[in-house]
C-alpha cells in the first residue's frame, strides 16, 4: 500500500498501482515524503475524492492496536478494505529514569547543600490542576501522537477508540478466590483491620518465612521487596514475608529462590495505568483532533470480532473490530474483509541522556562522560540502515566508527558492524517504524 497526500499535504486514498507510483516519481509529478509506511506527495493540483475512513484504536498500556478501514456502497466509496494496520508500543522506562534522576539529585544535594531547608511548597501536582505523573502522561502523548501520524497518511472521518474501565477491588478479589465486593466491601480493602502494610503482609503469608518456611517464637520477620523500591512501591502484592537469615543471604546474592519471587496474585499495574488515562486521553483526543472521536466500549468489541469478522484475539484485530463495529461502520454482517497485508511496528525511543557522567569514576577521581557524540560517520542513533541484505536500526556507537544493530524488537544484527557497510534508508524521528 502506498499512501498519498495532495500538494497541500492533505492525505488522499492509498493505491496499490505502484507501476503508476513510479512513474508519478520519475515524471517528478510527486516526491517521496515517508519510506515506512511509504508515502508520497503530488506536486501538482489534483481532484479530491476520498471515501469515507474510520481508525479503529485499541488504546492498551503495554500495546496500543491501530486499524484504519473503509467500508463503503455509495457511487463515492466503492471500497471494503482495511487500509492501515499497527501496532505501537508505549515506552515503560520513563519510572526507572525518573528513579535514577531521584537517586542522583538526592546525592548531588547531600554532597553540596546538606543542611538545606526543608521546602513543602514545590509539589507539582499541588500547582498545576490536572498533572499526571510522568509514567502516565508520556502514554497518553504517544496515543495521541500515533492517531495523529495515522490521520496524516488516511483521510479519517472518525476515530474509535475502545478505553477500558477496570474494577480493581474485583480483579483482586477473583484471584483470591473471595466473594464478589457489593456495596460497603469497596470501601474495607484487603487491608482492613490492620495497623499498617507490614502487619498484614505477615498475617497473609502466615507468619512464616517465604523461602525456608521458618516460624515461631524467637524469629524475627522482614517485608522484602519482590521488585526494587526504585520502580516498584510498598503494595501488599510487592512484599513478602522472609526471617532475618534468608533477609541478609538473598541481598548477599546467596539465595535466589523461585518461590520468593513469585507474586500472590498477577500485577494490576496497566489497569490502574488505564483506569488513571481514559478520561484525560478522551478529552485531549476531542480538543486536538479536527475530527469526531468516539468511545466504545471491550464486549462490543468483542461481540463484533467474534460473531462477524471471525477473527483471532489480536490488537489489530481488536482496532479492525473497533473501527466495523457499533460506533463505527456499524456493521451487521460481513462475508468477507480483506485485511492489511502488513502490521507496521510502531516503537518510541530515547534520544538524549541527560547524565553528563557516569556514576562510577575512573581511577584517580577523574569523572568519564556519560554522552557520546550525535552523529558518527554521518550516522545517528536509531537511524534504520541496510546492511548485508536486511534492514535494522543503529542502537549504539563508537566514534571510533563501529555500530550495534539490532531489529526493532532487539533482536541483535551485529555488535560492531563498520560504517562502511552501513546504507542509510530513514533518518531517527523519535519513532522506530518497520
Amino acid at each position: 500500500m502506498v499512501y498519498v497526500q495532495n500538494h497541500l499535504g492533505q492525505p488522499l486514498m492509498p493505491t496499490q498501482d505502484h507501476r503508476k507510483v513510479r512513474l508519478l516519481l520519475k515524471a517528478g509529478a510527486a516526491v517521496v515524503v515517508r519510506r515506512t509506511p511509504f508515502t508520497i506527495r503530488l506536486t501538482t493540483r489534483t481532484k479530491t475524492y476520498v471515501q469515507p475512513v474510520i481508525l479503529g484504536v485499541d488504546a492498551g498500556s503495554k500495546t496500543v492496536g491501530m486499524s484504519a478501514v473503509t467500508f463503503g456502497e455509495s457511487h463515492v466509496a466503492t471500497r471494503k478494505e482495511e487500509l492501515f494496520a499497527a501496532e505501537l508500543t508505549p515506552r515503560n522506562d520513563v519510572v526507572k529514569n525518573l528513579s535514577d534522576r531521584r537517586e542522583l539529585r538526592r546525592s548531588r544535594r547531600n554532597r553540596t547543600t546538606r543542611y538545606r531547608q526543608p521546602r513543602f511548597n514545590n509539589r507539582v501536582h499541588s500547582k498545576h490542576k490536572g498533572w499526571l505523573a510522568p509514567s502516565v502522561e508520556v502514554k497518553i502523548q504517544e496515543h495521541i501522537t500515533g492517531i495523529k501520524r495515522a490521520c496524516e497518511i488516511l483521510p479519517v472521518g472518525r476515530v474509535v477508540i475502545e478505553t477500558a474501565e477496570f474494577d480493581l477491588q474485583l480483579l483482586k478479589a477473583i484471584a483470591d478466590g473471595r466473594p464478589v465486593p457489593q456495596g460497603e466491601d469497596y470501601q474495607k480493602g484487603e487491608m482492613y483491620g490492620f495497623y499498617n502494610v507490614r502487619q498484614y503482609v505477615f498475617w497473609r503469608d502466615g507468619y512464616a518465612c517465604r523461602c525456608c518456611g521458618a516460624h515461631g517464637k524467637g524469629v524475627k520477620f522482614h517485608t522484602h521487596h519482590l521488585e526494587s523500591r526504585k520502580t516498584g512501591g510498598n503494595a501488599p502484592d510487592d512484599l513478602v514475608t522472609v526471617c532475618d537469615k534468608c533477609h541478609k543471604a538473598f541481598h548477599a546474592g546467596l539465595i535466589t529462590d523461585a518461590k520468593l519471587k513469585k507474586r500472590s496474585r498477577p500485577s494490576t499495574r496497566d489497569a490502574a495505568f488505564m483506569g488513571i488515562m481514559r478520561k484525560t486521553l478522551l478529552q485531549r483526543l476531542r480538543a486536538e483532533l479536527p475530527v469526531p472521536v468516539v468511545e466504545t466500549r471491550g464486549y462490543i468489541t468483542k461481540a463484533t470480532r467474534e460473531r462477524f469478522l471471525k477473527l483471532p484475539k489480536s490488537h489489530t484485530n481488536d482496532a479492525l473490530a473497533i473501527a466495523m463495529g457499533r460506533h463505527g461502520f456499524g456493521i451487521e454482517e460481513v462475508t468477507y474483509m480483506p485485511q492489511s497485508g502488513r502490521i507496521y511496528q510502531i516503537k518510541p525511543v530515547r534520544h538524549h541522556n541527560r547524565q553528563l557522567h557516569k556514576a562510577i569514576p575512573k581511577k584517580g577521581g577523574r569523572r568519564q562522560r556519560s554522552q557520546g557524540p550525535k552523529y558518527v560517520q554521518g550516522f545517528r542513533r536509531f537511524d534504520k540502515v541496510w546492511y548485508r541484505g536486511q534492514e535494522c536500526f543503529i542502537w549504539g556507537l563508537r566514534t571510533s566508527g563501529y555500530f550495534q544493530l539490532k531489529l526493532i524488537d532487539g533482536t541483535k544484527i551485529h555488535e560492531s558492524a563498520k560504517a562502511g557497510e552501513l546504507a542509510l534508508l530513514e533518518r531517527s524521528s523519535g519513532y522506530l517504524i518497520a
